[in-house]
């Protein structure tokens, strides 16, 4: 009985003693393994890291890629744009450079033109009512001389000439007085003419005692009644705006 109570102990110090040394090598080789993996391990952390650091540098590039190319597609629509404008102003050039090559030809067009606008004008004058005969005579010579002269540009010639056609134009609508010399029975007296438009021009000496008008069928002066008298200062002084615009009655004469 005894000998079946101690056999399992002996059996069991036995096993010990075979174990002991074995898990102690095992320790001796596990050691390495475990130093190996936390190195695999720090390694992996680190390259991790790169990964994660190489992630971040490719999702800025990727938004500095998509940033740029909004930068390209919208120069690419400012090109088209400036293409159109470009284009626009190559034809606003062509179309200048035209019009230069025409003004020569204009130019040489107009100079006979306005040649024969003063010589129309100064035929106009001639046979005209024969008022301010100074001041007329002196603006078509102005024209003239004006005509003959390098540094006056064409167009302002032109604008001058029409200047003059339409104080011409003006005359024929406006009531007008003004003093200077006239023949009056042979004798050379000052004298104040008073013009209603085209319609007539009368005299009036000084002292109102002679007045006379204008004949545009006999292209003669005549002298008027003293009838007239207080009818031609009443016009006098209306256009020296001394007196209210009011009705007139004077002598008009007919024309074919």
């Amino acid at each position: 009985m005894r000998l079946l109570k101690l056999l399992p102990l002996t059996v069991l110090a036995t096993t010990l003693a075979v174990t002991a040394p074995s898990m102690a090598q095992q320790d001796k080789y596990i050691e390495p393994v475990v130093k190996e993996a936390g190195k695999i391990n720090t390694s992996a952390a680190g390259s991790q890291q790169k990964i994660d650091k190489m992630t971040d540098q490719i999702d800025s590039k990727l938004q500095q890629f998509k940033t740029i190319n909004k930068e390209i597609d919208g120069l690419m629509v400012y090109n088209a744009q400036l293409r159109k404008q470009i284009d626009n102003q190559l034809q606003e050039v062509a179309d200048l450079n035209k019009a230069i090559d025409e003004v020569s030809v204009i130019e040489r067009q107009i100079t006979p033109l306005m040649l024969r606008m003063i010589e129309g004008l100064k035929q106009f004058v001639e046979l005209d009512v024969p008022f301010l005969p100074e001041e007329r005579s002196k603006r078509l010579a102005d024209l003239a001389g004006l005509m003959e002269r390098a540094d006056v540009a064409p167009s302002e010639k032109f604008r001058r000439v029409m200047e003059a056609y339409q104080i011409e134009m003006d005359y024929g609508r406006t009531l007008e007085a003004y003093s200077g010399l006239h023949t009056v029975d042979g004798q050379e007296r000052d004298v104040d003419f008073l013009r209603v438009g085209r319609t007539a021009l009368i005299y009036q000496t000084r002292d109102a005692s002679q007045q006379g008008i204008w004949n545009k069928q006999t292209r003669q002066w005549e002298a008027l009644p003293s009838s007239y008298r207080t009818q031609v200062t009443k016009g006098l002084r209306m256009a020296k705006k001394q007196l209210a615009p009011d009705l007139l009655s004077l002598p008009v004469a007919l024309t074919d």
